[in-house]
């Protein structure tokens, strides 16, 4: 059986740090993201922040940043197709202020909802490597430790799942991978809910409707005790 893995242990003075915009930490994904930044002079091409206020109640994890989307805009799942559906659920679910994001300088504000990623540079082919996942994770553990008793976690996918399972320090195997699944993280704080994630491929072939992603949202809204739309 797979042993746990060590949760990050964080700092207790003070808020330990989100984001670095200039880490450099991973050599392949720093080596990478200097090749795009010459080839995409205007793109952002650096760590993508989480988007939305520290401590919200609702905790998005993605994947990592699209090479034409959020590594090129500057936030998170904004000039990229997983972005379409994402934003217009969270506006009608009324944790974003518009239904569309446009680019890091617009008006859209994000309401007891945060956005963060696994991986928070670009990675080749969007696959970042296992050893990538797990040096990014202090990022991840530091919003994790931020969110209020109760709060929940929606996991856009498995390398999602899977990071934050490992930033806490728990056997997969204890809790799986599933589309809709909702699992009770130990320590009885939070409570994740999956979804695959919303990228063109999952969209496009239909292994991800827009109603099935919903359902997923309209779960998590009910745990947070917040209404959701009627259809």
């Amino acid at each position: 059986m797979r042993a746990a893995t060590k949760p990050f242990i964080l700092p207790e003075a003070g808020p330990a740090p989100d984001y670095d915009p200039d880490c450099r930490s991973c050599a392949r994904l720093a080596g990478f993201l200097d090749r795009v930044r010459t080839a995409h002079p205007g793109y952002w091409c650096r760590p993508v922040p989480p988007f939305g206020p520290r401590g919200a109640p609702l905790l998005l994890v993605g994947l990592a940043p699209g090479m034409h989307g959020a590594n090129a805009s500057g936030r998170a799942f904004t000039g990229d197709h997983a972005g379409i559906l994402l934003y217009e659920t969270l506006f009608d679910f009324g944790f974003a202020s518009a239904p569309v994001s446009v680019s890091r300088d617009d008006d859209l504000a994000l309401t007891g909802c945060r956005i963060s990623n696994a991986v928070k540079c670009l990675p080749p082919q969007n696959r970042p490597l296992p050893a990538e996942v797990a040096a990014c994770g202090r990022y991840l553990a530091a919003d994790l430790a931020s969110l209020p008793d109760g709060a929940a976690v929606v996991a856009l996918g498995r390398v999602a799942h899977e990071a934050v399972l490992r930033v806490l320090g728990v056997r997969r195997l204890a809790h799986p991978f599933a589309h809709g699944a909702r699992h009770a993280l130990p320590g009885g704080r939070l409570t994740m809910f999956d979804t695959f994630h919303c990228s063109r491929y999952n969209t496009n072939t239909r292994r991800l409707t827009r109603a099935m992603f919903r359902a997923v949202f309209r779960d998590a809204a009910a745990h947070l005790g917040r209404p959701a739309p009627a259809t």
